[in-house]
Protein backbone atom coordinates (compact mmCIF):
# COMPACT_ATOMS: atom_id res chain seq x y z
CA UNK A 1 0.00 0.00 0.00
CA UNK A 2 1.40 3.34 -1.01
CA UNK A 3 1.80 5.82 1.84
CA UNK A 4 1.24 9.26 0.42
CA UNK A 5 0.78 12.80 1.65
CA UNK A 6 -2.65 13.73 0.31
CA UNK A 7 -2.91 17.14 -1.28
CA UNK A 8 -5.16 18.67 -3.88
CA UNK A 9 -7.66 16.49 -5.71
CA UNK A 10 -7.46 12.77 -4.80
CA UNK A 11 -5.97 10.49 -7.43
CA UNK A 12 -9.09 8.33 -7.20
CA UNK A 13 -12.70 9.47 -6.83
CA UNK A 14 -13.35 8.49 -3.19
CA UNK A 15 -17.07 8.05 -3.77
CA UNK A 16 -16.38 5.51 -6.50
CA UNK A 17 -13.47 3.73 -4.86
CA UNK A 18 -14.09 0.21 -3.58
CA UNK A 19 -12.14 0.01 -0.33
CA UNK A 20 -12.73 -3.75 -0.26
CA UNK A 21 -10.76 -4.27 -3.49
CA UNK A 22 -7.42 -5.94 -2.59
CA UNK A 23 -5.77 -4.70 -5.78
CA UNK A 24 -6.47 -1.07 -4.86
CA UNK A 25 -3.97 -1.48 -2.02
CA UNK A 26 -1.30 -2.77 -4.38
CA UNK A 27 -1.47 0.12 -6.82
CA UNK A 28 -3.82 2.79 -5.43
CA UNK A 29 -3.76 5.50 -2.80
CA UNK A 30 -6.04 4.55 0.12
CA UNK A 31 -4.73 7.29 2.41
CA UNK A 32 -6.24 10.00 0.22
CA UNK A 33 -9.58 8.16 0.21
CA UNK A 34 -9.54 7.64 3.98
CA UNK A 35 -8.72 11.32 4.48
CA UNK A 36 -11.71 12.28 2.35
CA UNK A 37 -14.04 10.18 4.49
CA UNK A 38 -12.50 11.38 7.78
CA UNK A 39 -13.31 14.95 6.77
CA UNK A 40 -16.61 14.45 4.90
CA UNK A 41 -18.27 11.30 6.26
CA UNK A 42 -16.32 9.66 9.11
CA UNK A 43 -19.10 7.16 9.73
CA UNK A 44 -20.89 6.15 6.54
CA UNK A 45 -22.27 3.17 4.64
CA UNK A 46 -20.24 1.76 1.78
CA UNK A 47 -20.99 -1.12 -0.56
CA UNK A 48 -18.95 -3.96 -1.99
CA UNK A 49 -19.59 -5.56 -5.40
CA UNK A 50 -22.77 -7.59 -5.17
CA UNK A 51 -24.62 -5.05 -3.07
CA UNK A 52 -23.59 -5.98 0.48
CA UNK A 53 -22.94 -2.97 2.68
CA UNK A 54 -20.95 -2.12 5.77
CA UNK A 55 -20.55 0.87 8.05
CA UNK A 56 -17.16 2.46 7.37
CA UNK A 57 -15.38 4.16 10.29
CA UNK A 58 -12.30 6.31 9.65
CA UNK A 59 -11.61 8.39 12.79
CA UNK A 60 -9.47 7.49 15.79
CA UNK A 61 -12.24 8.15 18.33
CA UNK A 62 -14.93 6.06 16.63
CA UNK A 63 -12.46 3.29 15.78
CA UNK A 64 -11.50 3.12 19.46
CA UNK A 65 -15.18 2.94 20.44
CA UNK A 66 -15.88 0.05 18.07
CA UNK A 67 -12.83 -1.92 19.19
CA UNK A 68 -13.44 -1.28 22.89
CA UNK A 69 -17.19 -1.91 23.14
CA UNK A 70 -17.49 -5.66 22.65
CA UNK A 71 -21.07 -5.63 23.99
CA UNK A 72 -22.30 -3.47 21.10
CA UNK A 73 -19.79 -4.62 18.47
CA UNK A 74 -19.15 -8.36 18.44
CA UNK A 75 -16.13 -10.21 17.01
CA UNK A 76 -17.99 -13.51 16.74
CA UNK A 77 -19.05 -13.11 13.10
CA UNK A 78 -15.67 -12.46 11.52
CA UNK A 79 -13.16 -9.64 11.63
CA UNK A 80 -12.13 -9.25 7.96
CA UNK A 81 -13.94 -7.67 5.02
CA UNK A 82 -13.20 -10.74 2.94
CA UNK A 83 -15.84 -12.66 4.95
CA UNK A 84 -18.43 -9.86 5.01
CA UNK A 85 -21.91 -11.25 5.57
CA UNK A 86 -20.77 -14.78 6.35
CA UNK A 87 -20.88 -16.72 9.60
CA UNK A 88 -17.46 -17.40 11.09
CA UNK A 89 -16.99 -21.13 11.85
CA UNK A 90 -14.37 -20.15 14.44
CA UNK A 91 -16.89 -18.22 16.57
CA UNK A 92 -16.18 -18.81 20.28
CA UNK A 93 -13.37 -21.20 19.35
CA UNK A 94 -10.61 -18.75 18.44
CA UNK A 95 -9.35 -15.67 20.30
CA UNK A 96 -9.93 -13.29 17.42
CA UNK A 97 -13.47 -14.61 16.81
CA UNK A 98 -14.78 -14.54 20.36
CA UNK A 99 -16.05 -12.01 22.90
CA UNK A 100 -15.58 -11.94 26.68
CA UNK A 101 -15.81 -14.07 28.72
CA UNK A 102 -14.77 -16.82 26.23
CA UNK A 103 -12.14 -14.51 24.77
CA UNK A 104 -10.58 -14.10 28.22
CA UNK A 105 -10.35 -17.84 28.84
CA UNK A 106 -8.43 -18.28 25.59
CA UNK A 107 -6.35 -15.12 25.84
CA UNK A 108 -5.10 -14.78 29.42
CA UNK A 109 -2.63 -17.72 29.57
CA UNK A 110 -1.29 -16.92 26.09
CA UNK A 111 -0.92 -13.24 26.98
CA UNK A 112 1.04 -14.20 30.10
CA UNK A 113 3.36 -16.47 28.10
CA UNK A 114 3.91 -13.69 25.55
CA UNK A 115 4.38 -10.89 28.08
CA UNK A 116 7.47 -8.69 27.92
CA UNK A 117 8.66 -10.14 31.25
CA UNK A 118 8.39 -13.74 30.07
CA UNK A 119 10.07 -12.96 26.75
CA UNK A 120 12.94 -10.83 28.08
CA UNK A 121 15.36 -13.75 28.14
CA UNK A 122 14.78 -14.33 24.41
CA UNK A 123 16.08 -10.91 23.34
CA UNK A 124 19.66 -12.12 22.63
CA UNK A 125 18.34 -14.95 20.46
CA UNK A 126 16.11 -12.57 18.49
CA UNK A 127 19.09 -10.25 18.03
CA UNK A 128 21.17 -13.12 16.62
CA UNK A 129 18.37 -13.94 14.19
CA UNK A 130 18.26 -10.32 13.04
CA UNK A 131 22.04 -10.33 12.53
CA UNK A 132 21.80 -13.52 10.50
CA UNK A 133 19.04 -12.11 8.28
CA UNK A 134 20.95 -8.88 7.65
CA UNK A 135 24.14 -10.66 6.60
CA UNK A 136 23.43 -10.32 2.83
CA UNK A 137 23.62 -6.53 3.17
CA UNK A 138 27.34 -6.77 3.88
CA UNK A 139 28.04 -8.06 0.37
CA UNK A 140 27.11 -4.74 -1.25
CA UNK A 141 24.77 -6.33 -3.79
CA UNK A 142 21.06 -5.41 -4.12
CA UNK A 143 19.01 -7.32 -1.58
CA UNK A 144 15.23 -7.74 -1.43
CA UNK A 145 14.67 -6.79 2.19
CA UNK A 146 10.89 -7.26 2.13
CA UNK A 147 11.09 -10.80 0.73
CA UNK A 148 13.80 -11.74 3.25
CA UNK A 149 11.78 -10.40 6.19
CA UNK A 150 8.97 -12.90 5.68
CA UNK A 151 11.24 -15.46 7.35
CA UNK A 152 11.85 -13.35 10.46
CA UNK A 153 8.66 -14.03 12.51
CA UNK A 154 8.95 -17.81 12.23
CA UNK A 155 12.45 -17.64 13.72
CA UNK A 156 10.97 -16.76 17.10
CA UNK A 157 7.28 -17.69 16.82
CA UNK A 158 8.11 -21.10 15.37
CA UNK A 159 10.52 -21.69 18.24
CA UNK A 160 7.96 -20.56 20.85
CA UNK A 161 5.39 -22.92 19.35
CA UNK A 162 7.87 -25.79 19.17
CA UNK A 163 7.47 -26.19 15.40
CA UNK A 164 10.26 -27.95 13.46
CA UNK A 165 12.52 -25.48 11.66
CA UNK A 166 12.17 -27.48 8.46
CA UNK A 167 8.45 -26.57 8.40
CA UNK A 168 8.91 -22.80 8.81
CA UNK A 169 9.21 -21.80 5.12
CA UNK A 170 6.05 -23.66 4.11
CA UNK A 171 4.09 -22.31 7.08
CA UNK A 172 5.20 -18.80 6.12
CA UNK A 173 4.02 -19.35 2.54
CA UNK A 174 0.62 -20.67 3.66
CA UNK A 175 -0.02 -17.82 6.11
CA UNK A 176 0.84 -15.27 3.41
CA UNK A 177 -1.78 -16.86 1.15
CA UNK A 178 -4.28 -16.74 4.02
CA UNK A 179 -3.95 -12.97 4.46
CA UNK A 180 -3.46 -12.03 0.79
CA UNK A 181 -5.34 -14.59 -1.32
CA UNK A 182 -5.88 -12.09 -4.16
CA UNK A 183 -2.19 -11.32 -4.60
CA UNK A 184 -0.67 -12.84 -7.77
CA UNK A 185 1.86 -14.68 -5.61
CA UNK A 186 -1.03 -16.59 -4.00
CA UNK A 187 -2.24 -18.14 -7.24
CA UNK A 188 -1.48 -21.69 -8.33
CA UNK A 189 -0.03 -22.77 -11.67
CA UNK A 190 -3.45 -22.59 -13.34
CA UNK A 191 -4.03 -19.05 -12.07
CA UNK A 192 -6.57 -20.06 -9.41
CA UNK A 193 -6.70 -18.89 -5.82
CA UNK A 194 -5.06 -21.11 -3.21
CA UNK A 195 -6.91 -19.79 -0.15
CA UNK A 196 -9.04 -22.88 0.50
CA UNK A 197 -6.15 -25.29 0.06
CA UNK A 198 -3.91 -23.09 2.25
CA UNK A 199 -6.48 -23.16 5.05
CA UNK A 200 -6.87 -26.93 4.72
CA UNK A 201 -3.11 -27.44 4.87
CA UNK A 202 -2.68 -25.20 7.91
CA UNK A 203 -5.54 -26.79 9.83
CA UNK A 204 -4.44 -30.31 8.90
CA UNK A 205 -0.91 -29.46 10.01
CA UNK A 206 -2.01 -28.19 13.41
CA UNK A 207 -4.49 -31.04 13.81
CA UNK A 208 -1.60 -33.48 13.53
CA UNK A 209 0.59 -31.44 15.87
CA UNK A 210 -2.13 -30.92 18.49
CA UNK A 211 -3.31 -34.54 18.44
CA UNK A 212 0.10 -35.88 19.43
CA UNK A 213 0.05 -37.24 22.97
CA UNK A 214 3.63 -36.36 23.83
CA UNK A 215 3.62 -33.61 26.50
CA UNK A 216 4.86 -30.30 25.09
CA UNK A 217 6.74 -27.53 26.89
CA UNK A 218 5.88 -24.80 24.40
CA UNK A 219 3.04 -22.48 23.41
CA UNK A 220 1.04 -25.31 21.84
CA UNK A 221 1.42 -27.30 25.03
CA UNK A 222 0.07 -24.30 26.93
CA UNK A 223 -2.96 -24.14 24.66
CA UNK A 224 -3.60 -27.86 25.16
CA UNK A 225 -3.84 -27.31 28.92
CA UNK A 226 -6.34 -24.42 28.83
CA UNK A 227 -9.65 -24.56 30.64
CA UNK A 228 -12.56 -22.85 28.90
CA UNK A 229 -15.61 -22.15 31.08
CA UNK A 230 -14.78 -24.98 33.52
CA UNK A 231 -14.09 -27.56 30.82
CA UNK A 232 -10.95 -28.79 29.11
CA UNK A 233 -10.21 -27.11 25.81
CA UNK A 234 -11.27 -29.12 22.74
CA UNK A 235 -8.94 -30.20 19.96
CA UNK A 236 -10.65 -27.95 17.41
CA UNK A 237 -10.10 -24.95 19.70
CA UNK A 238 -6.41 -25.78 20.04
CA UNK A 239 -6.13 -25.96 16.23
CA UNK A 240 -7.94 -22.67 15.67
CA UNK A 241 -5.79 -20.85 18.21
CA UNK A 242 -2.54 -22.27 16.84
CA UNK A 243 -3.66 -20.82 13.52
CA UNK A 244 -4.55 -17.52 15.23
CA UNK A 245 -1.14 -17.16 16.91
CA UNK A 246 0.84 -18.10 13.82
CA UNK A 247 -1.14 -15.82 11.50
CA UNK A 248 -0.88 -12.88 13.89
CA UNK A 249 2.88 -13.25 14.19
CA UNK A 250 3.56 -13.60 10.49
CA UNK A 251 1.58 -10.57 9.34
CA UNK A 252 3.03 -7.82 11.55
CA UNK A 253 6.82 -7.74 11.93
CA UNK A 254 7.92 -8.25 8.29
CA UNK A 255 5.64 -5.55 6.92
CA UNK A 256 6.46 -3.04 9.64
CA UNK A 257 10.18 -3.59 8.97
CA UNK A 258 9.85 -3.18 5.20
CA UNK A 259 7.61 -0.12 5.49
CA UNK A 260 9.90 1.51 8.06
CA UNK A 261 12.99 0.96 5.91
CA UNK A 262 11.03 2.36 2.95
CA UNK A 263 10.32 5.45 5.09
CA UNK A 264 14.05 5.73 5.88
CA UNK A 265 14.75 5.69 2.13
CA UNK A 266 12.30 8.56 1.60
CA UNK A 267 13.32 10.44 4.76
CA UNK A 268 17.04 9.75 5.32
CA UNK A 269 17.21 12.60 7.86
CA UNK A 270 14.98 10.51 10.17
CA UNK A 271 17.37 7.58 10.04
CA UNK A 272 20.22 10.00 10.76
CA UNK A 273 18.34 11.21 13.86
CA UNK A 274 18.24 7.62 15.03
CA UNK A 275 21.97 7.12 14.46
CA UNK A 276 22.80 10.42 16.15
CA UNK A 277 20.80 9.58 19.25
CA UNK A 278 18.12 12.23 18.69
CA UNK A 279 15.52 9.45 18.90
CA UNK A 280 15.42 6.02 20.52
CA UNK A 281 14.89 2.74 18.75
CA UNK A 282 11.78 2.26 20.89
CA UNK A 283 10.18 5.49 19.65
CA UNK A 284 11.20 4.71 16.06
CA UNK A 285 9.50 1.30 16.35
CA UNK A 286 6.28 2.94 17.54
CA UNK A 287 6.37 5.39 14.64
CA UNK A 288 7.07 2.49 12.27
CA UNK A 289 3.99 0.72 13.63
CA UNK A 290 1.84 3.83 13.17
CA UNK A 291 3.26 4.55 9.74
CA UNK A 292 2.82 0.99 8.47
CA UNK A 293 -0.49 0.18 10.21
CA UNK A 294 0.01 -3.41 9.01
CA UNK A 295 -3.59 -4.45 9.68
CA UNK A 296 -5.62 -1.99 7.61
CA UNK A 297 -8.95 -2.73 9.25
CA UNK A 298 -10.89 -4.64 11.89
CA UNK A 299 -14.48 -5.69 11.33
CA UNK A 300 -17.22 -6.10 13.93
CA UNK A 301 -21.01 -6.57 13.86
CA UNK A 302 -23.46 -4.40 15.77
CA UNK A 303 -25.43 -6.42 18.31
CA UNK A 304 -28.16 -3.78 18.72
CA UNK A 305 -29.44 -0.57 17.16
CA UNK A 306 -27.04 2.16 18.22
CA UNK A 307 -25.39 5.39 17.10
CA UNK A 308 -21.76 5.94 16.19
CA UNK A 309 -20.34 9.38 15.54
CA UNK A 310 -23.91 10.64 15.46
CA UNK A 311 -24.92 8.18 12.72
CA UNK A 312 -27.40 5.31 13.21
CA UNK A 313 -26.06 1.75 13.07
CA UNK A 314 -28.58 -1.08 12.80
CA UNK A 315 -28.38 -4.35 14.71
CA UNK A 316 -26.64 -6.96 12.57
CA UNK A 317 -24.73 -4.48 10.42
CA UNK A 318 -21.05 -4.99 9.76
CA UNK A 319 -18.82 -2.17 11.00
CA UNK A 320 -15.35 -1.78 9.48
CA UNK A 321 -12.89 0.34 11.45
CA UNK A 322 -10.01 1.48 9.26
CA UNK A 323 -6.89 1.35 11.45
CA UNK A 324 -4.73 2.87 8.74
CA UNK A 325 -7.02 5.89 8.68
CA UNK A 326 -7.27 6.21 12.47
CA UNK A 327 -3.47 6.33 12.61
CA UNK A 328 -3.49 9.42 10.36
CA UNK A 329 -6.27 11.23 12.22
CA UNK A 330 -5.33 14.92 12.35
CA UNK A 331 -7.23 15.40 15.63
CA UNK A 332 -4.90 12.93 17.37
CA UNK A 333 -1.56 13.12 15.54
CA UNK A 334 0.32 16.34 14.89
CA UNK A 335 1.26 16.41 11.20
CA UNK A 336 0.11 12.81 10.70
CA UNK A 337 1.68 12.51 7.25
CA UNK A 338 5.13 13.32 8.61
CA UNK A 339 7.32 10.31 9.49
CA UNK A 340 8.88 11.26 12.84
CA UNK A 341 11.06 8.73 14.67
CA UNK A 342 10.81 10.80 17.88
CA UNK A 343 7.03 11.29 17.77
CA UNK A 344 5.45 11.68 21.19
CA UNK A 345 2.76 11.08 22.17
CA UNK A 346 2.01 8.30 19.72
CA UNK A 347 -1.41 6.84 20.45
CA UNK A 348 -1.47 4.59 17.40
CA UNK A 349 -3.89 1.70 16.99
CA UNK A 350 -1.60 -0.59 15.01
CA UNK A 351 -2.14 -3.36 17.58
CA UNK A 352 -5.84 -2.60 17.92
CA UNK A 353 -7.54 -1.45 21.10
CA UNK A 354 -9.71 -2.86 23.89
CA UNK A 355 -10.16 -6.56 24.70
CA UNK A 356 -8.75 -7.67 21.34
CA UNK A 357 -5.54 -5.67 21.65
CA UNK A 358 -2.96 -7.85 19.89
CA UNK A 359 -1.87 -10.65 22.23
CA UNK A 360 1.50 -10.79 20.48
CA UNK A 361 2.25 -7.07 20.80
CA UNK A 362 5.06 -7.52 23.38
CA UNK A 363 6.73 -10.14 21.17
CA UNK A 364 6.41 -7.93 18.08
CA UNK A 365 7.88 -4.93 19.92
CA UNK A 366 10.83 -6.99 21.16
CA UNK A 367 11.48 -8.40 17.69
CA UNK A 368 11.26 -4.98 16.02
CA UNK A 369 13.43 -3.32 18.66
CA UNK A 370 16.16 -5.95 18.43
CA UNK A 371 16.05 -5.87 14.64
CA UNK A 372 16.40 -2.11 14.35
CA UNK A 373 19.05 -1.99 17.08
CA UNK A 374 21.07 -4.38 14.92
CA UNK A 375 20.34 -2.27 11.84
CA UNK A 376 21.63 0.91 13.48
CA UNK A 377 24.89 -0.81 14.41
CA UNK A 378 25.41 -2.12 10.88
CA UNK A 379 23.95 0.37 8.40
CA UNK A 380 25.06 3.97 7.80
CA UNK A 381 22.51 4.57 5.04
CA UNK A 382 20.01 2.60 2.98
CA UNK A 383 19.76 3.19 -0.76
CA UNK A 384 17.03 2.00 -3.17
CA UNK A 385 18.02 -0.71 -5.63
CA UNK A 386 14.84 -1.36 -7.59
CA UNK A 387 11.08 -0.87 -7.75
CA UNK A 388 8.89 -1.41 -4.69
CA UNK A 389 5.99 -3.85 -5.01
CA UNK A 390 3.02 -3.79 -2.65
CA UNK A 391 0.85 -6.68 -1.53
CA UNK A 392 -2.64 -6.97 -3.00
CA UNK A 393 -4.60 -7.26 0.24
CA UNK A 394 -7.37 -5.21 1.83
CA UNK A 395 -6.40 -6.58 5.25
CA UNK A 396 -2.60 -6.33 5.37
CA UNK A 397 -0.72 -3.23 4.28
CA UNK A 398 2.38 -5.00 3.06
CA UNK A 399 5.42 -4.57 0.88
CA UNK A 400 6.43 -7.79 -0.84
CA UNK A 401 9.52 -6.53 -2.71
CA UNK A 402 11.90 -3.80 -1.52
CA UNK A 403 15.33 -4.07 -3.17
CA UNK A 404 17.97 -2.09 -1.26
CA UNK A 405 21.70 -1.72 -0.82
CA UNK A 406 23.38 -0.31 2.23
CA UNK A 407 26.43 1.76 3.05
CA UNK A 408 27.81 0.11 6.17
CA UNK A 409 28.98 1.89 9.28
Amino acid sequence: MRITVPGGAPEHDPERTDLSDPHFYATGDPHAVWRHYRHKAPVTRLAVPGGRTYVSVTTHAETSTVLRDHARYTSRRGNMLSVLGEQDPAADRMMVASDPPVHGYLRRPVAQALSARELAARRPAVRRMARLLLEPLTGGEPWDLAAAMTAFPMMFTGALMGLPEADWPELTRLTTIAIAPADPSSRDDSGGHQLVSAHHELFDYFAEVAAARTPRQDLIGLLQQLTVADRTIRLDEVIYNCYNVLLGANVTAPHVIATTVSAFLEHPEQYRRLLDGDATVASAVEEGLRWASPATHAMRYATEDTRLGGEPVRAGEAVVAWLGSANRDESVFDEPYRFDVARTPNRHLAFGFGPHYCVGAPLARIALAEFFTEVTELVERFEPAGPVEHLASNFIAGIKHLPVTARLR
